[in-house]
């Protein structure tokens, strides 16, 4: 563990605002398009974007077993590939040299030029070619409040939820960075009191407020990950947005699960924050009755304290925040769920994507979803100047956000902004 390079105390030259998800303790990695339009891996220190293809290419790595175009690529799978001893070293290494103490960079005019950008001067990407991606179902608040809606509020949760971390296969094609707007999805669904299916754009959009894992090549087919072992394929986190149609869903999900009300869209922030950053703020995940199988049973403290928030923001008006949850609710934790993703000997790629499914708190204002704040639309949630909403009208920006704070020091991830536009027009 680099304890160093967490310690709170640490300053960069770098110039960070005292509330930034950004400090030099977070160091996080992501893709983006320079202003000369060239794309290269990077990390960002307060509002400042770091080329690391430029980096290496001046020698700053020097020690480091890195190959010359690591950082050249338009994806992280690569470097993801090279496994965590690598991440580490390139993260303590970018410590070294943007601390305050270090002149080597900080002294160095023309070498600033090059690797230096504004956050205004570049673009962001998709920081992962994203091959496969699962969606989990891993809060209990979230599931028994489905439950209790869709079936008998006496046994909300199916009887394999407190055995298994369920999950499915998503659709990768569609996963966007933040900033990237989203349609409105066509699909048939059976609207109350209809005698027959009808064919349209969905009615009941809606956000779902996520966060992903995102995985190194982890085994080979046939083989298992064990509890223990399993944080050790897990690059980082993003925030994640798994959009939902739950009018196309109630119609489609019977006998096989989501499908067209899921695939459309998903949206992620575009700075993947490391495990190591997060490592201050563990804290221990909700007891599990009954106890797991053995292949899930874990020590320690294995779930992250991570401060989430969603707002809405109708167009030309401010935005209101409708939801404040945490991480920390998941009932299964990152650990478990890429346990049970392999235990059956699937193989799990660089680059793979896990959504930990909807995350729900306790309380009606932490819960995950517009299906629950506003209780299948019973309840309008109100927004500033009057505005009330069931579900997400188009033009509508939905923003969501997450940071980790403890004892004056934070580590966040941004946020992940998407706009929903109107469908496309389509006959039926």
């Amino acid at each position: 563990m680099p304890i160093e390079t967490n310690n709170p105390s640490k300053k960069s030259w770098l110039e960070v605002a005292k509330n930034s998800d950004f400090p030099i303790q977070n160091i996080p990695f992501g893709v983006f398009l320079t202003r000369d339009d060239i794309i290269t891996i990077g990390t960002r220190i307060g509002d400042y974007a770091i080329d690391l293809g430029a980096l290496h290419q001046l020698g700053y790595f020097e020690g480091i077993p890195l190959t010359e175009d690591i950082f050249l690529q338009d994806t992280l799978n690569d470097f993801i590939s090279d496994g965590k001893k690598t991440w580490r070293a390139v993260r303590i290494r970018i410590s070294e040299i943007f601390d305050i103490e270090n002149l080597s960079l900080q002294n160095n005019e023309a070498h600033k030029k090059v690797i230096l950008f504004s956050m205004d001067e570049i673009e962001m990407k998709l920081p992962v070619q994203i091959g496969d991606y699962t969606d989990f179902y891993s809060s209990r608040e979230h599931a028994t409040n489905v439950g209790t809606m869709f079936r008998d509020p006496e046994n909300a949760l199916l009887p394999n939820w407190l055995h298994i971390p369920v999950g499915y296969h998503g659709r990768s094609s569609t996963i966007v960075p933040s900033g990237i707007p989203v349609r409105r999805p066509y699909g048939q669904t059976f609207p109350k009191g209809a005698n027959n299916p009808v064919f349209g754009p969905s009615r009941l959009v809606d956000f779902e407020l996520e966060m992903a894992f995102i995985t190194t090549d982890a085994n080979k087919m046939g083989e298992t990950i064990a509890i223990d072992e399993a944080e050790d394929y897990i690059f980082g986190m993003v925030l994640f947005n798994d959009w939902s149609a739950r009018d196309i869903q109630k119609w489609e999900y019977v006998p096989l699960g989501p499908f067209l009300a899921k695939n459309f869209a998903s949206s992620i922030s575009p700075w993947i924050v490391t495990m190591d950053a997060l490592e201050p703020f563990r804290v221990d995940s909700p007891k599990q009755d009954p106890e797991p199988f053995h292949y899930l049973r874990q020590k320690g403290k294995n779930s992250f304290d991570i401060n989430l928030e969603v707002s809405i923001a109708p167009e030309g008006q401010e935005e209101t925040v409708v939801s404040k949850s945490n991480f920390k609710y998941m009932y299964w934790t990152m650990a478990q769920q890429l346990a049970h993703h392999t235990v059956n000997g699937c193989k799990v790629n660089s680059g793979d994507l896990m959504g930990s499914g909807t995350i729900s708190g306790p309380t009606p204002d932490s819960y995950g979803s517009m299906l629950e704040l506003s209780w299948q639309g019973t309840k309008p949630v109100k927004l500033k100047n009057q505005v009330t909403r069931k579900f997400i009208e188009d033009n509508d920006t939905v923003i969501m956000k997450g940071y980790c704070e403890k004892n004056g020091a934070r580590i966040g991830f941004g946020e992940v902004v998407t706009k929903l536009l109107p469908a496309h027009h389509i006959e039926s």
